[in-house]
Protein backbone atom coordinates (compact mmCIF):
# COMPACT_ATOMS: atom_id res chain seq x y z
CA UNK A 1 0.00 0.00 0.00
CA UNK A 2 1.28 3.47 -0.93
CA UNK A 3 1.99 5.86 1.94
CA UNK A 4 3.01 9.40 2.77
CA UNK A 5 5.69 9.56 5.47
CA UNK A 6 6.35 12.57 7.68
CA UNK A 7 9.42 12.63 9.91
CA UNK A 8 8.81 13.73 13.50
CA UNK A 9 11.39 16.50 13.37
CA UNK A 10 12.32 17.17 9.77
CA UNK A 11 13.97 20.57 9.42
CA UNK A 12 14.37 20.11 5.67
CA UNK A 13 10.66 20.02 4.82
CA UNK A 14 7.80 22.48 4.99
CA UNK A 15 4.24 21.17 5.18
CA UNK A 16 1.36 23.03 3.58
CA UNK A 17 -2.31 22.68 4.50
CA UNK A 18 -5.09 24.05 2.32
CA UNK A 19 -8.50 23.73 4.01
CA UNK A 20 -11.64 23.76 1.87
CA UNK A 21 -15.36 23.86 2.47
CA UNK A 22 -17.11 22.11 -0.45
CA UNK A 23 -19.88 23.98 -2.25
CA UNK A 24 -21.06 21.04 -4.39
CA UNK A 25 -23.32 18.15 -3.51
CA UNK A 26 -21.04 15.46 -4.93
CA UNK A 27 -17.86 16.03 -2.91
CA UNK A 28 -16.01 13.33 -4.88
CA UNK A 29 -15.80 15.85 -7.71
CA UNK A 30 -13.79 18.16 -5.47
CA UNK A 31 -11.58 15.26 -4.38
CA UNK A 32 -10.91 14.38 -8.03
CA UNK A 33 -10.03 18.01 -8.76
CA UNK A 34 -7.55 18.05 -5.88
CA UNK A 35 -6.03 14.77 -7.08
CA UNK A 36 -5.27 16.38 -10.43
CA UNK A 37 -3.96 19.42 -8.59
CA UNK A 38 -1.61 17.08 -6.67
CA UNK A 39 -0.15 15.84 -9.94
CA UNK A 40 0.53 19.39 -11.08
CA UNK A 41 2.26 20.36 -7.84
CA UNK A 42 5.00 17.84 -8.55
CA UNK A 43 6.28 20.26 -11.20
CA UNK A 44 6.64 22.89 -8.47
CA UNK A 45 8.68 20.59 -6.23
CA UNK A 46 6.02 18.94 -4.08
CA UNK A 47 7.61 15.87 -2.50
CA UNK A 48 4.35 14.18 -1.49
CA UNK A 49 0.71 15.07 -1.04
CA UNK A 50 -2.47 13.69 0.44
CA UNK A 51 -6.15 14.53 0.82
CA UNK A 52 -8.12 14.26 4.07
CA UNK A 53 -11.92 14.23 4.08
CA UNK A 54 -13.89 15.06 7.23
CA UNK A 55 -16.04 12.13 8.36
CA UNK A 56 -18.74 14.11 10.15
CA UNK A 57 -18.12 17.68 9.07
CA UNK A 58 -17.87 19.46 5.75
CA UNK A 59 -14.15 19.98 5.29
CA UNK A 60 -11.48 18.77 2.89
CA UNK A 61 -7.76 19.26 3.61
CA UNK A 62 -5.05 19.08 0.98
CA UNK A 63 -1.63 18.30 2.46
CA UNK A 64 1.65 18.83 0.63
CA UNK A 65 5.30 18.50 1.67
CA UNK A 66 8.04 20.67 0.15
CA UNK A 67 11.78 21.10 0.47
CA UNK A 68 12.65 24.16 2.55
CA UNK A 69 12.82 27.44 0.70
CA UNK A 70 13.22 31.13 1.64
CA UNK A 71 10.16 33.13 2.68
CA UNK A 72 9.97 35.11 -0.57
CA UNK A 73 10.01 31.90 -2.61
CA UNK A 74 7.35 30.46 -0.32
CA UNK A 75 5.15 33.49 -0.95
CA UNK A 76 5.57 33.00 -4.69
CA UNK A 77 4.78 29.30 -4.33
CA UNK A 78 1.57 30.14 -2.45
CA UNK A 79 0.51 32.50 -5.24
CA UNK A 80 1.14 29.79 -7.85
CA UNK A 81 -0.74 27.18 -5.83
CA UNK A 82 -3.76 29.44 -5.39
CA UNK A 83 -3.81 30.15 -9.13
CA UNK A 84 -3.67 26.42 -9.87
CA UNK A 85 -6.40 25.72 -7.33
CA UNK A 86 -8.62 28.33 -8.96
CA UNK A 87 -8.38 26.29 -12.16
CA UNK A 88 -8.74 22.82 -10.67
CA UNK A 89 -11.49 23.40 -8.10
CA UNK A 90 -13.41 26.23 -9.72
CA UNK A 91 -16.96 26.35 -8.41
CA UNK A 92 -16.43 23.39 -6.10
CA UNK A 93 -15.11 24.83 -2.83
CA UNK A 94 -14.32 27.82 -0.66
CA UNK A 95 -10.73 28.05 0.57
CA UNK A 96 -11.14 28.81 4.28
CA UNK A 97 -7.52 28.57 5.45
CA UNK A 98 -3.99 27.83 4.29
CA UNK A 99 -0.74 27.62 6.19
CA UNK A 100 2.81 26.36 6.05
CA UNK A 101 3.91 24.30 9.03
CA UNK A 102 6.93 22.41 10.28
CA UNK A 103 6.92 19.16 12.22
CA UNK A 104 8.68 19.41 15.58
CA UNK A 105 7.76 16.25 17.50
CA UNK A 106 5.96 12.92 17.29
CA UNK A 107 5.50 9.43 18.70
CA UNK A 108 4.79 5.97 17.30
CA UNK A 109 3.92 2.63 18.80
CA UNK A 110 6.28 0.67 16.53
CA UNK A 111 9.38 2.72 17.36
CA UNK A 112 9.67 4.44 13.97
CA UNK A 113 10.45 8.13 13.70
CA UNK A 114 7.79 8.92 11.12
CA UNK A 115 4.04 9.19 10.76
CA UNK A 116 2.79 7.17 7.82
CA UNK A 117 -0.50 7.93 6.09
CA UNK A 118 -2.24 5.52 3.73
CA UNK A 119 -5.57 5.68 1.94
CA UNK A 120 -8.35 4.66 4.32
CA UNK A 121 -6.49 5.66 7.50
CA UNK A 122 -8.44 7.43 10.25
CA UNK A 123 -6.80 10.56 11.63
CA UNK A 124 -7.95 13.02 14.27
CA UNK A 125 -6.70 16.58 14.25
CA UNK A 126 -6.50 19.35 16.84
CA UNK A 127 -5.81 22.83 15.49
CA UNK A 128 -5.10 25.63 17.95
CA UNK A 129 -4.58 29.24 16.83
CA UNK A 130 -3.04 31.78 19.19
CA UNK A 131 -1.24 35.12 19.08
CA UNK A 132 2.29 35.21 17.69
CA UNK A 133 4.02 35.96 21.00
CA UNK A 134 2.55 32.80 22.57
CA UNK A 135 3.34 30.39 19.73
CA UNK A 136 6.51 28.86 21.18
CA UNK A 137 4.96 28.41 24.63
CA UNK A 138 1.85 26.90 23.08
CA UNK A 139 4.04 24.50 21.09
CA UNK A 140 5.64 23.23 24.31
CA UNK A 141 2.23 22.92 25.97
CA UNK A 142 0.87 20.91 23.05
CA UNK A 143 3.93 18.66 23.20
CA UNK A 144 3.44 18.13 26.94
CA UNK A 145 -0.20 17.11 26.33
CA UNK A 146 0.82 14.85 23.49
CA UNK A 147 3.57 12.99 25.36
CA UNK A 148 1.67 12.70 28.62
CA UNK A 149 -1.24 10.89 26.98
CA UNK A 150 0.13 9.06 23.95
CA UNK A 151 1.11 5.81 25.71
CA UNK A 152 -2.22 5.73 27.59
CA UNK A 153 -4.48 5.87 24.52
CA UNK A 154 -5.70 2.57 23.11
CA UNK A 155 -5.72 2.10 19.36
CA UNK A 156 -3.42 4.96 18.43
CA UNK A 157 -0.54 4.09 16.10
CA UNK A 158 1.35 7.39 15.74
CA UNK A 159 1.06 11.13 16.13
CA UNK A 160 2.66 14.34 15.00
CA UNK A 161 2.95 17.91 16.33
CA UNK A 162 3.38 20.78 13.84
CA UNK A 163 3.94 24.51 14.31
CA UNK A 164 2.54 27.12 11.93
CA UNK A 165 4.74 29.48 9.97
CA UNK A 166 2.15 31.80 8.41
CA UNK A 167 -0.56 31.54 11.06
CA UNK A 168 0.52 31.29 14.74
CA UNK A 169 -0.94 27.84 15.25
CA UNK A 170 -0.19 24.34 16.47
CA UNK A 171 -1.66 21.29 14.72
CA UNK A 172 -1.55 17.82 16.27
CA UNK A 173 -2.49 14.70 14.31
CA UNK A 174 -3.23 11.24 15.68
CA UNK A 175 -3.40 8.18 13.43
CA UNK A 176 -5.76 5.41 14.61
CA UNK A 177 -6.17 1.69 14.08
CA UNK A 178 -9.90 2.19 13.60
CA UNK A 179 -12.67 4.74 13.91
CA UNK A 180 -14.01 2.92 16.99
CA UNK A 181 -10.78 3.51 18.92
CA UNK A 182 -10.93 7.19 17.99
CA UNK A 183 -14.52 7.49 19.23
CA UNK A 184 -13.66 5.77 22.51
CA UNK A 185 -10.95 8.33 23.17
CA UNK A 186 -13.06 11.35 22.23
CA UNK A 187 -16.05 10.22 24.28
CA UNK A 188 -14.01 9.54 27.41
CA UNK A 189 -15.50 11.79 30.11
CA UNK A 190 -12.22 13.44 31.14
CA UNK A 191 -11.01 14.08 27.57
CA UNK A 192 -11.08 17.86 27.99
CA UNK A 193 -10.36 17.90 31.71
CA UNK A 194 -6.77 16.74 31.38
CA UNK A 195 -6.12 18.89 28.31
CA UNK A 196 -7.41 22.33 29.34
CA UNK A 197 -5.05 22.96 32.31
CA UNK A 198 -2.21 23.05 29.79
CA UNK A 199 -4.03 25.55 27.58
CA UNK A 200 -6.19 27.75 29.81
CA UNK A 201 -3.55 30.47 30.17
CA UNK A 202 -3.47 31.03 26.40
CA UNK A 203 -5.83 33.04 24.27
CA UNK A 204 -6.71 30.41 21.69
CA UNK A 205 -9.21 29.26 19.10
CA UNK A 206 -9.41 25.47 19.00
CA UNK A 207 -10.83 23.25 16.27
CA UNK A 208 -11.17 19.48 16.21
CA UNK A 209 -12.24 17.02 13.55
CA UNK A 210 -11.89 13.41 12.41
CA UNK A 211 -10.78 12.67 8.86
CA UNK A 212 -10.33 9.75 6.54
CA UNK A 213 -7.33 9.75 4.22
CA UNK A 214 -8.84 9.49 0.74
CA UNK A 215 -5.72 9.91 -1.38
CA UNK A 216 -1.93 9.83 -1.23
CA UNK A 217 0.23 11.14 -4.06
CA UNK A 218 1.75 7.79 -4.97
CA UNK A 219 -1.63 6.60 -6.28
CA UNK A 220 -2.36 6.63 -9.99
CA UNK A 221 -4.99 9.21 -10.84
CA UNK A 222 -4.23 9.54 -14.55
CA UNK A 223 -7.40 7.68 -15.49
CA UNK A 224 -9.75 9.68 -13.31
CA UNK A 225 -12.50 11.48 -15.25
CA UNK A 226 -11.75 15.18 -15.58
CA UNK A 227 -14.86 16.95 -14.28
CA UNK A 228 -15.26 20.36 -15.84
CA UNK A 229 -16.56 23.23 -13.71
CA UNK A 230 -19.61 23.95 -15.86
CA UNK A 231 -20.89 20.40 -15.35
CA UNK A 232 -20.55 20.75 -11.58
CA UNK A 233 -23.00 23.61 -11.46
CA UNK A 234 -25.71 21.08 -12.12
CA UNK A 235 -24.90 19.32 -8.83
CA UNK A 236 -25.75 22.21 -6.56
CA UNK A 237 -28.28 25.01 -6.56
CA UNK A 238 -25.63 27.43 -5.39
CA UNK A 239 -21.98 27.29 -6.35
CA UNK A 240 -19.25 29.92 -6.28
CA UNK A 241 -18.05 30.94 -9.76
CA UNK A 242 -14.42 30.93 -8.64
CA UNK A 243 -12.26 29.85 -5.74
CA UNK A 244 -12.82 32.18 -2.83
CA UNK A 245 -11.04 32.61 0.49
CA UNK A 246 -12.83 33.56 3.68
Amino acid sequence: MKTCSVDFNNKDLDISFFVFKPTVVIVEHLVHGLQHFSLLTQNLGCVQSSIFRSIHGNMIIWYGAWHKRPSDEKDKLTENLQSMLAINVTGMAVLVEHNFLEAYAGESRNGSLTVKLSTGDIISMHSVVTVTRDLNDLSYAALAIFRSRFSKIDGITSGLCMKGQCLPSVVCIHVWQSLQFCYSWILHPDHRNWMMPYLERFSIQMKYDIFRVVYVSAENVMNLPRVLPHTLLEDAEESTPHLMQQ
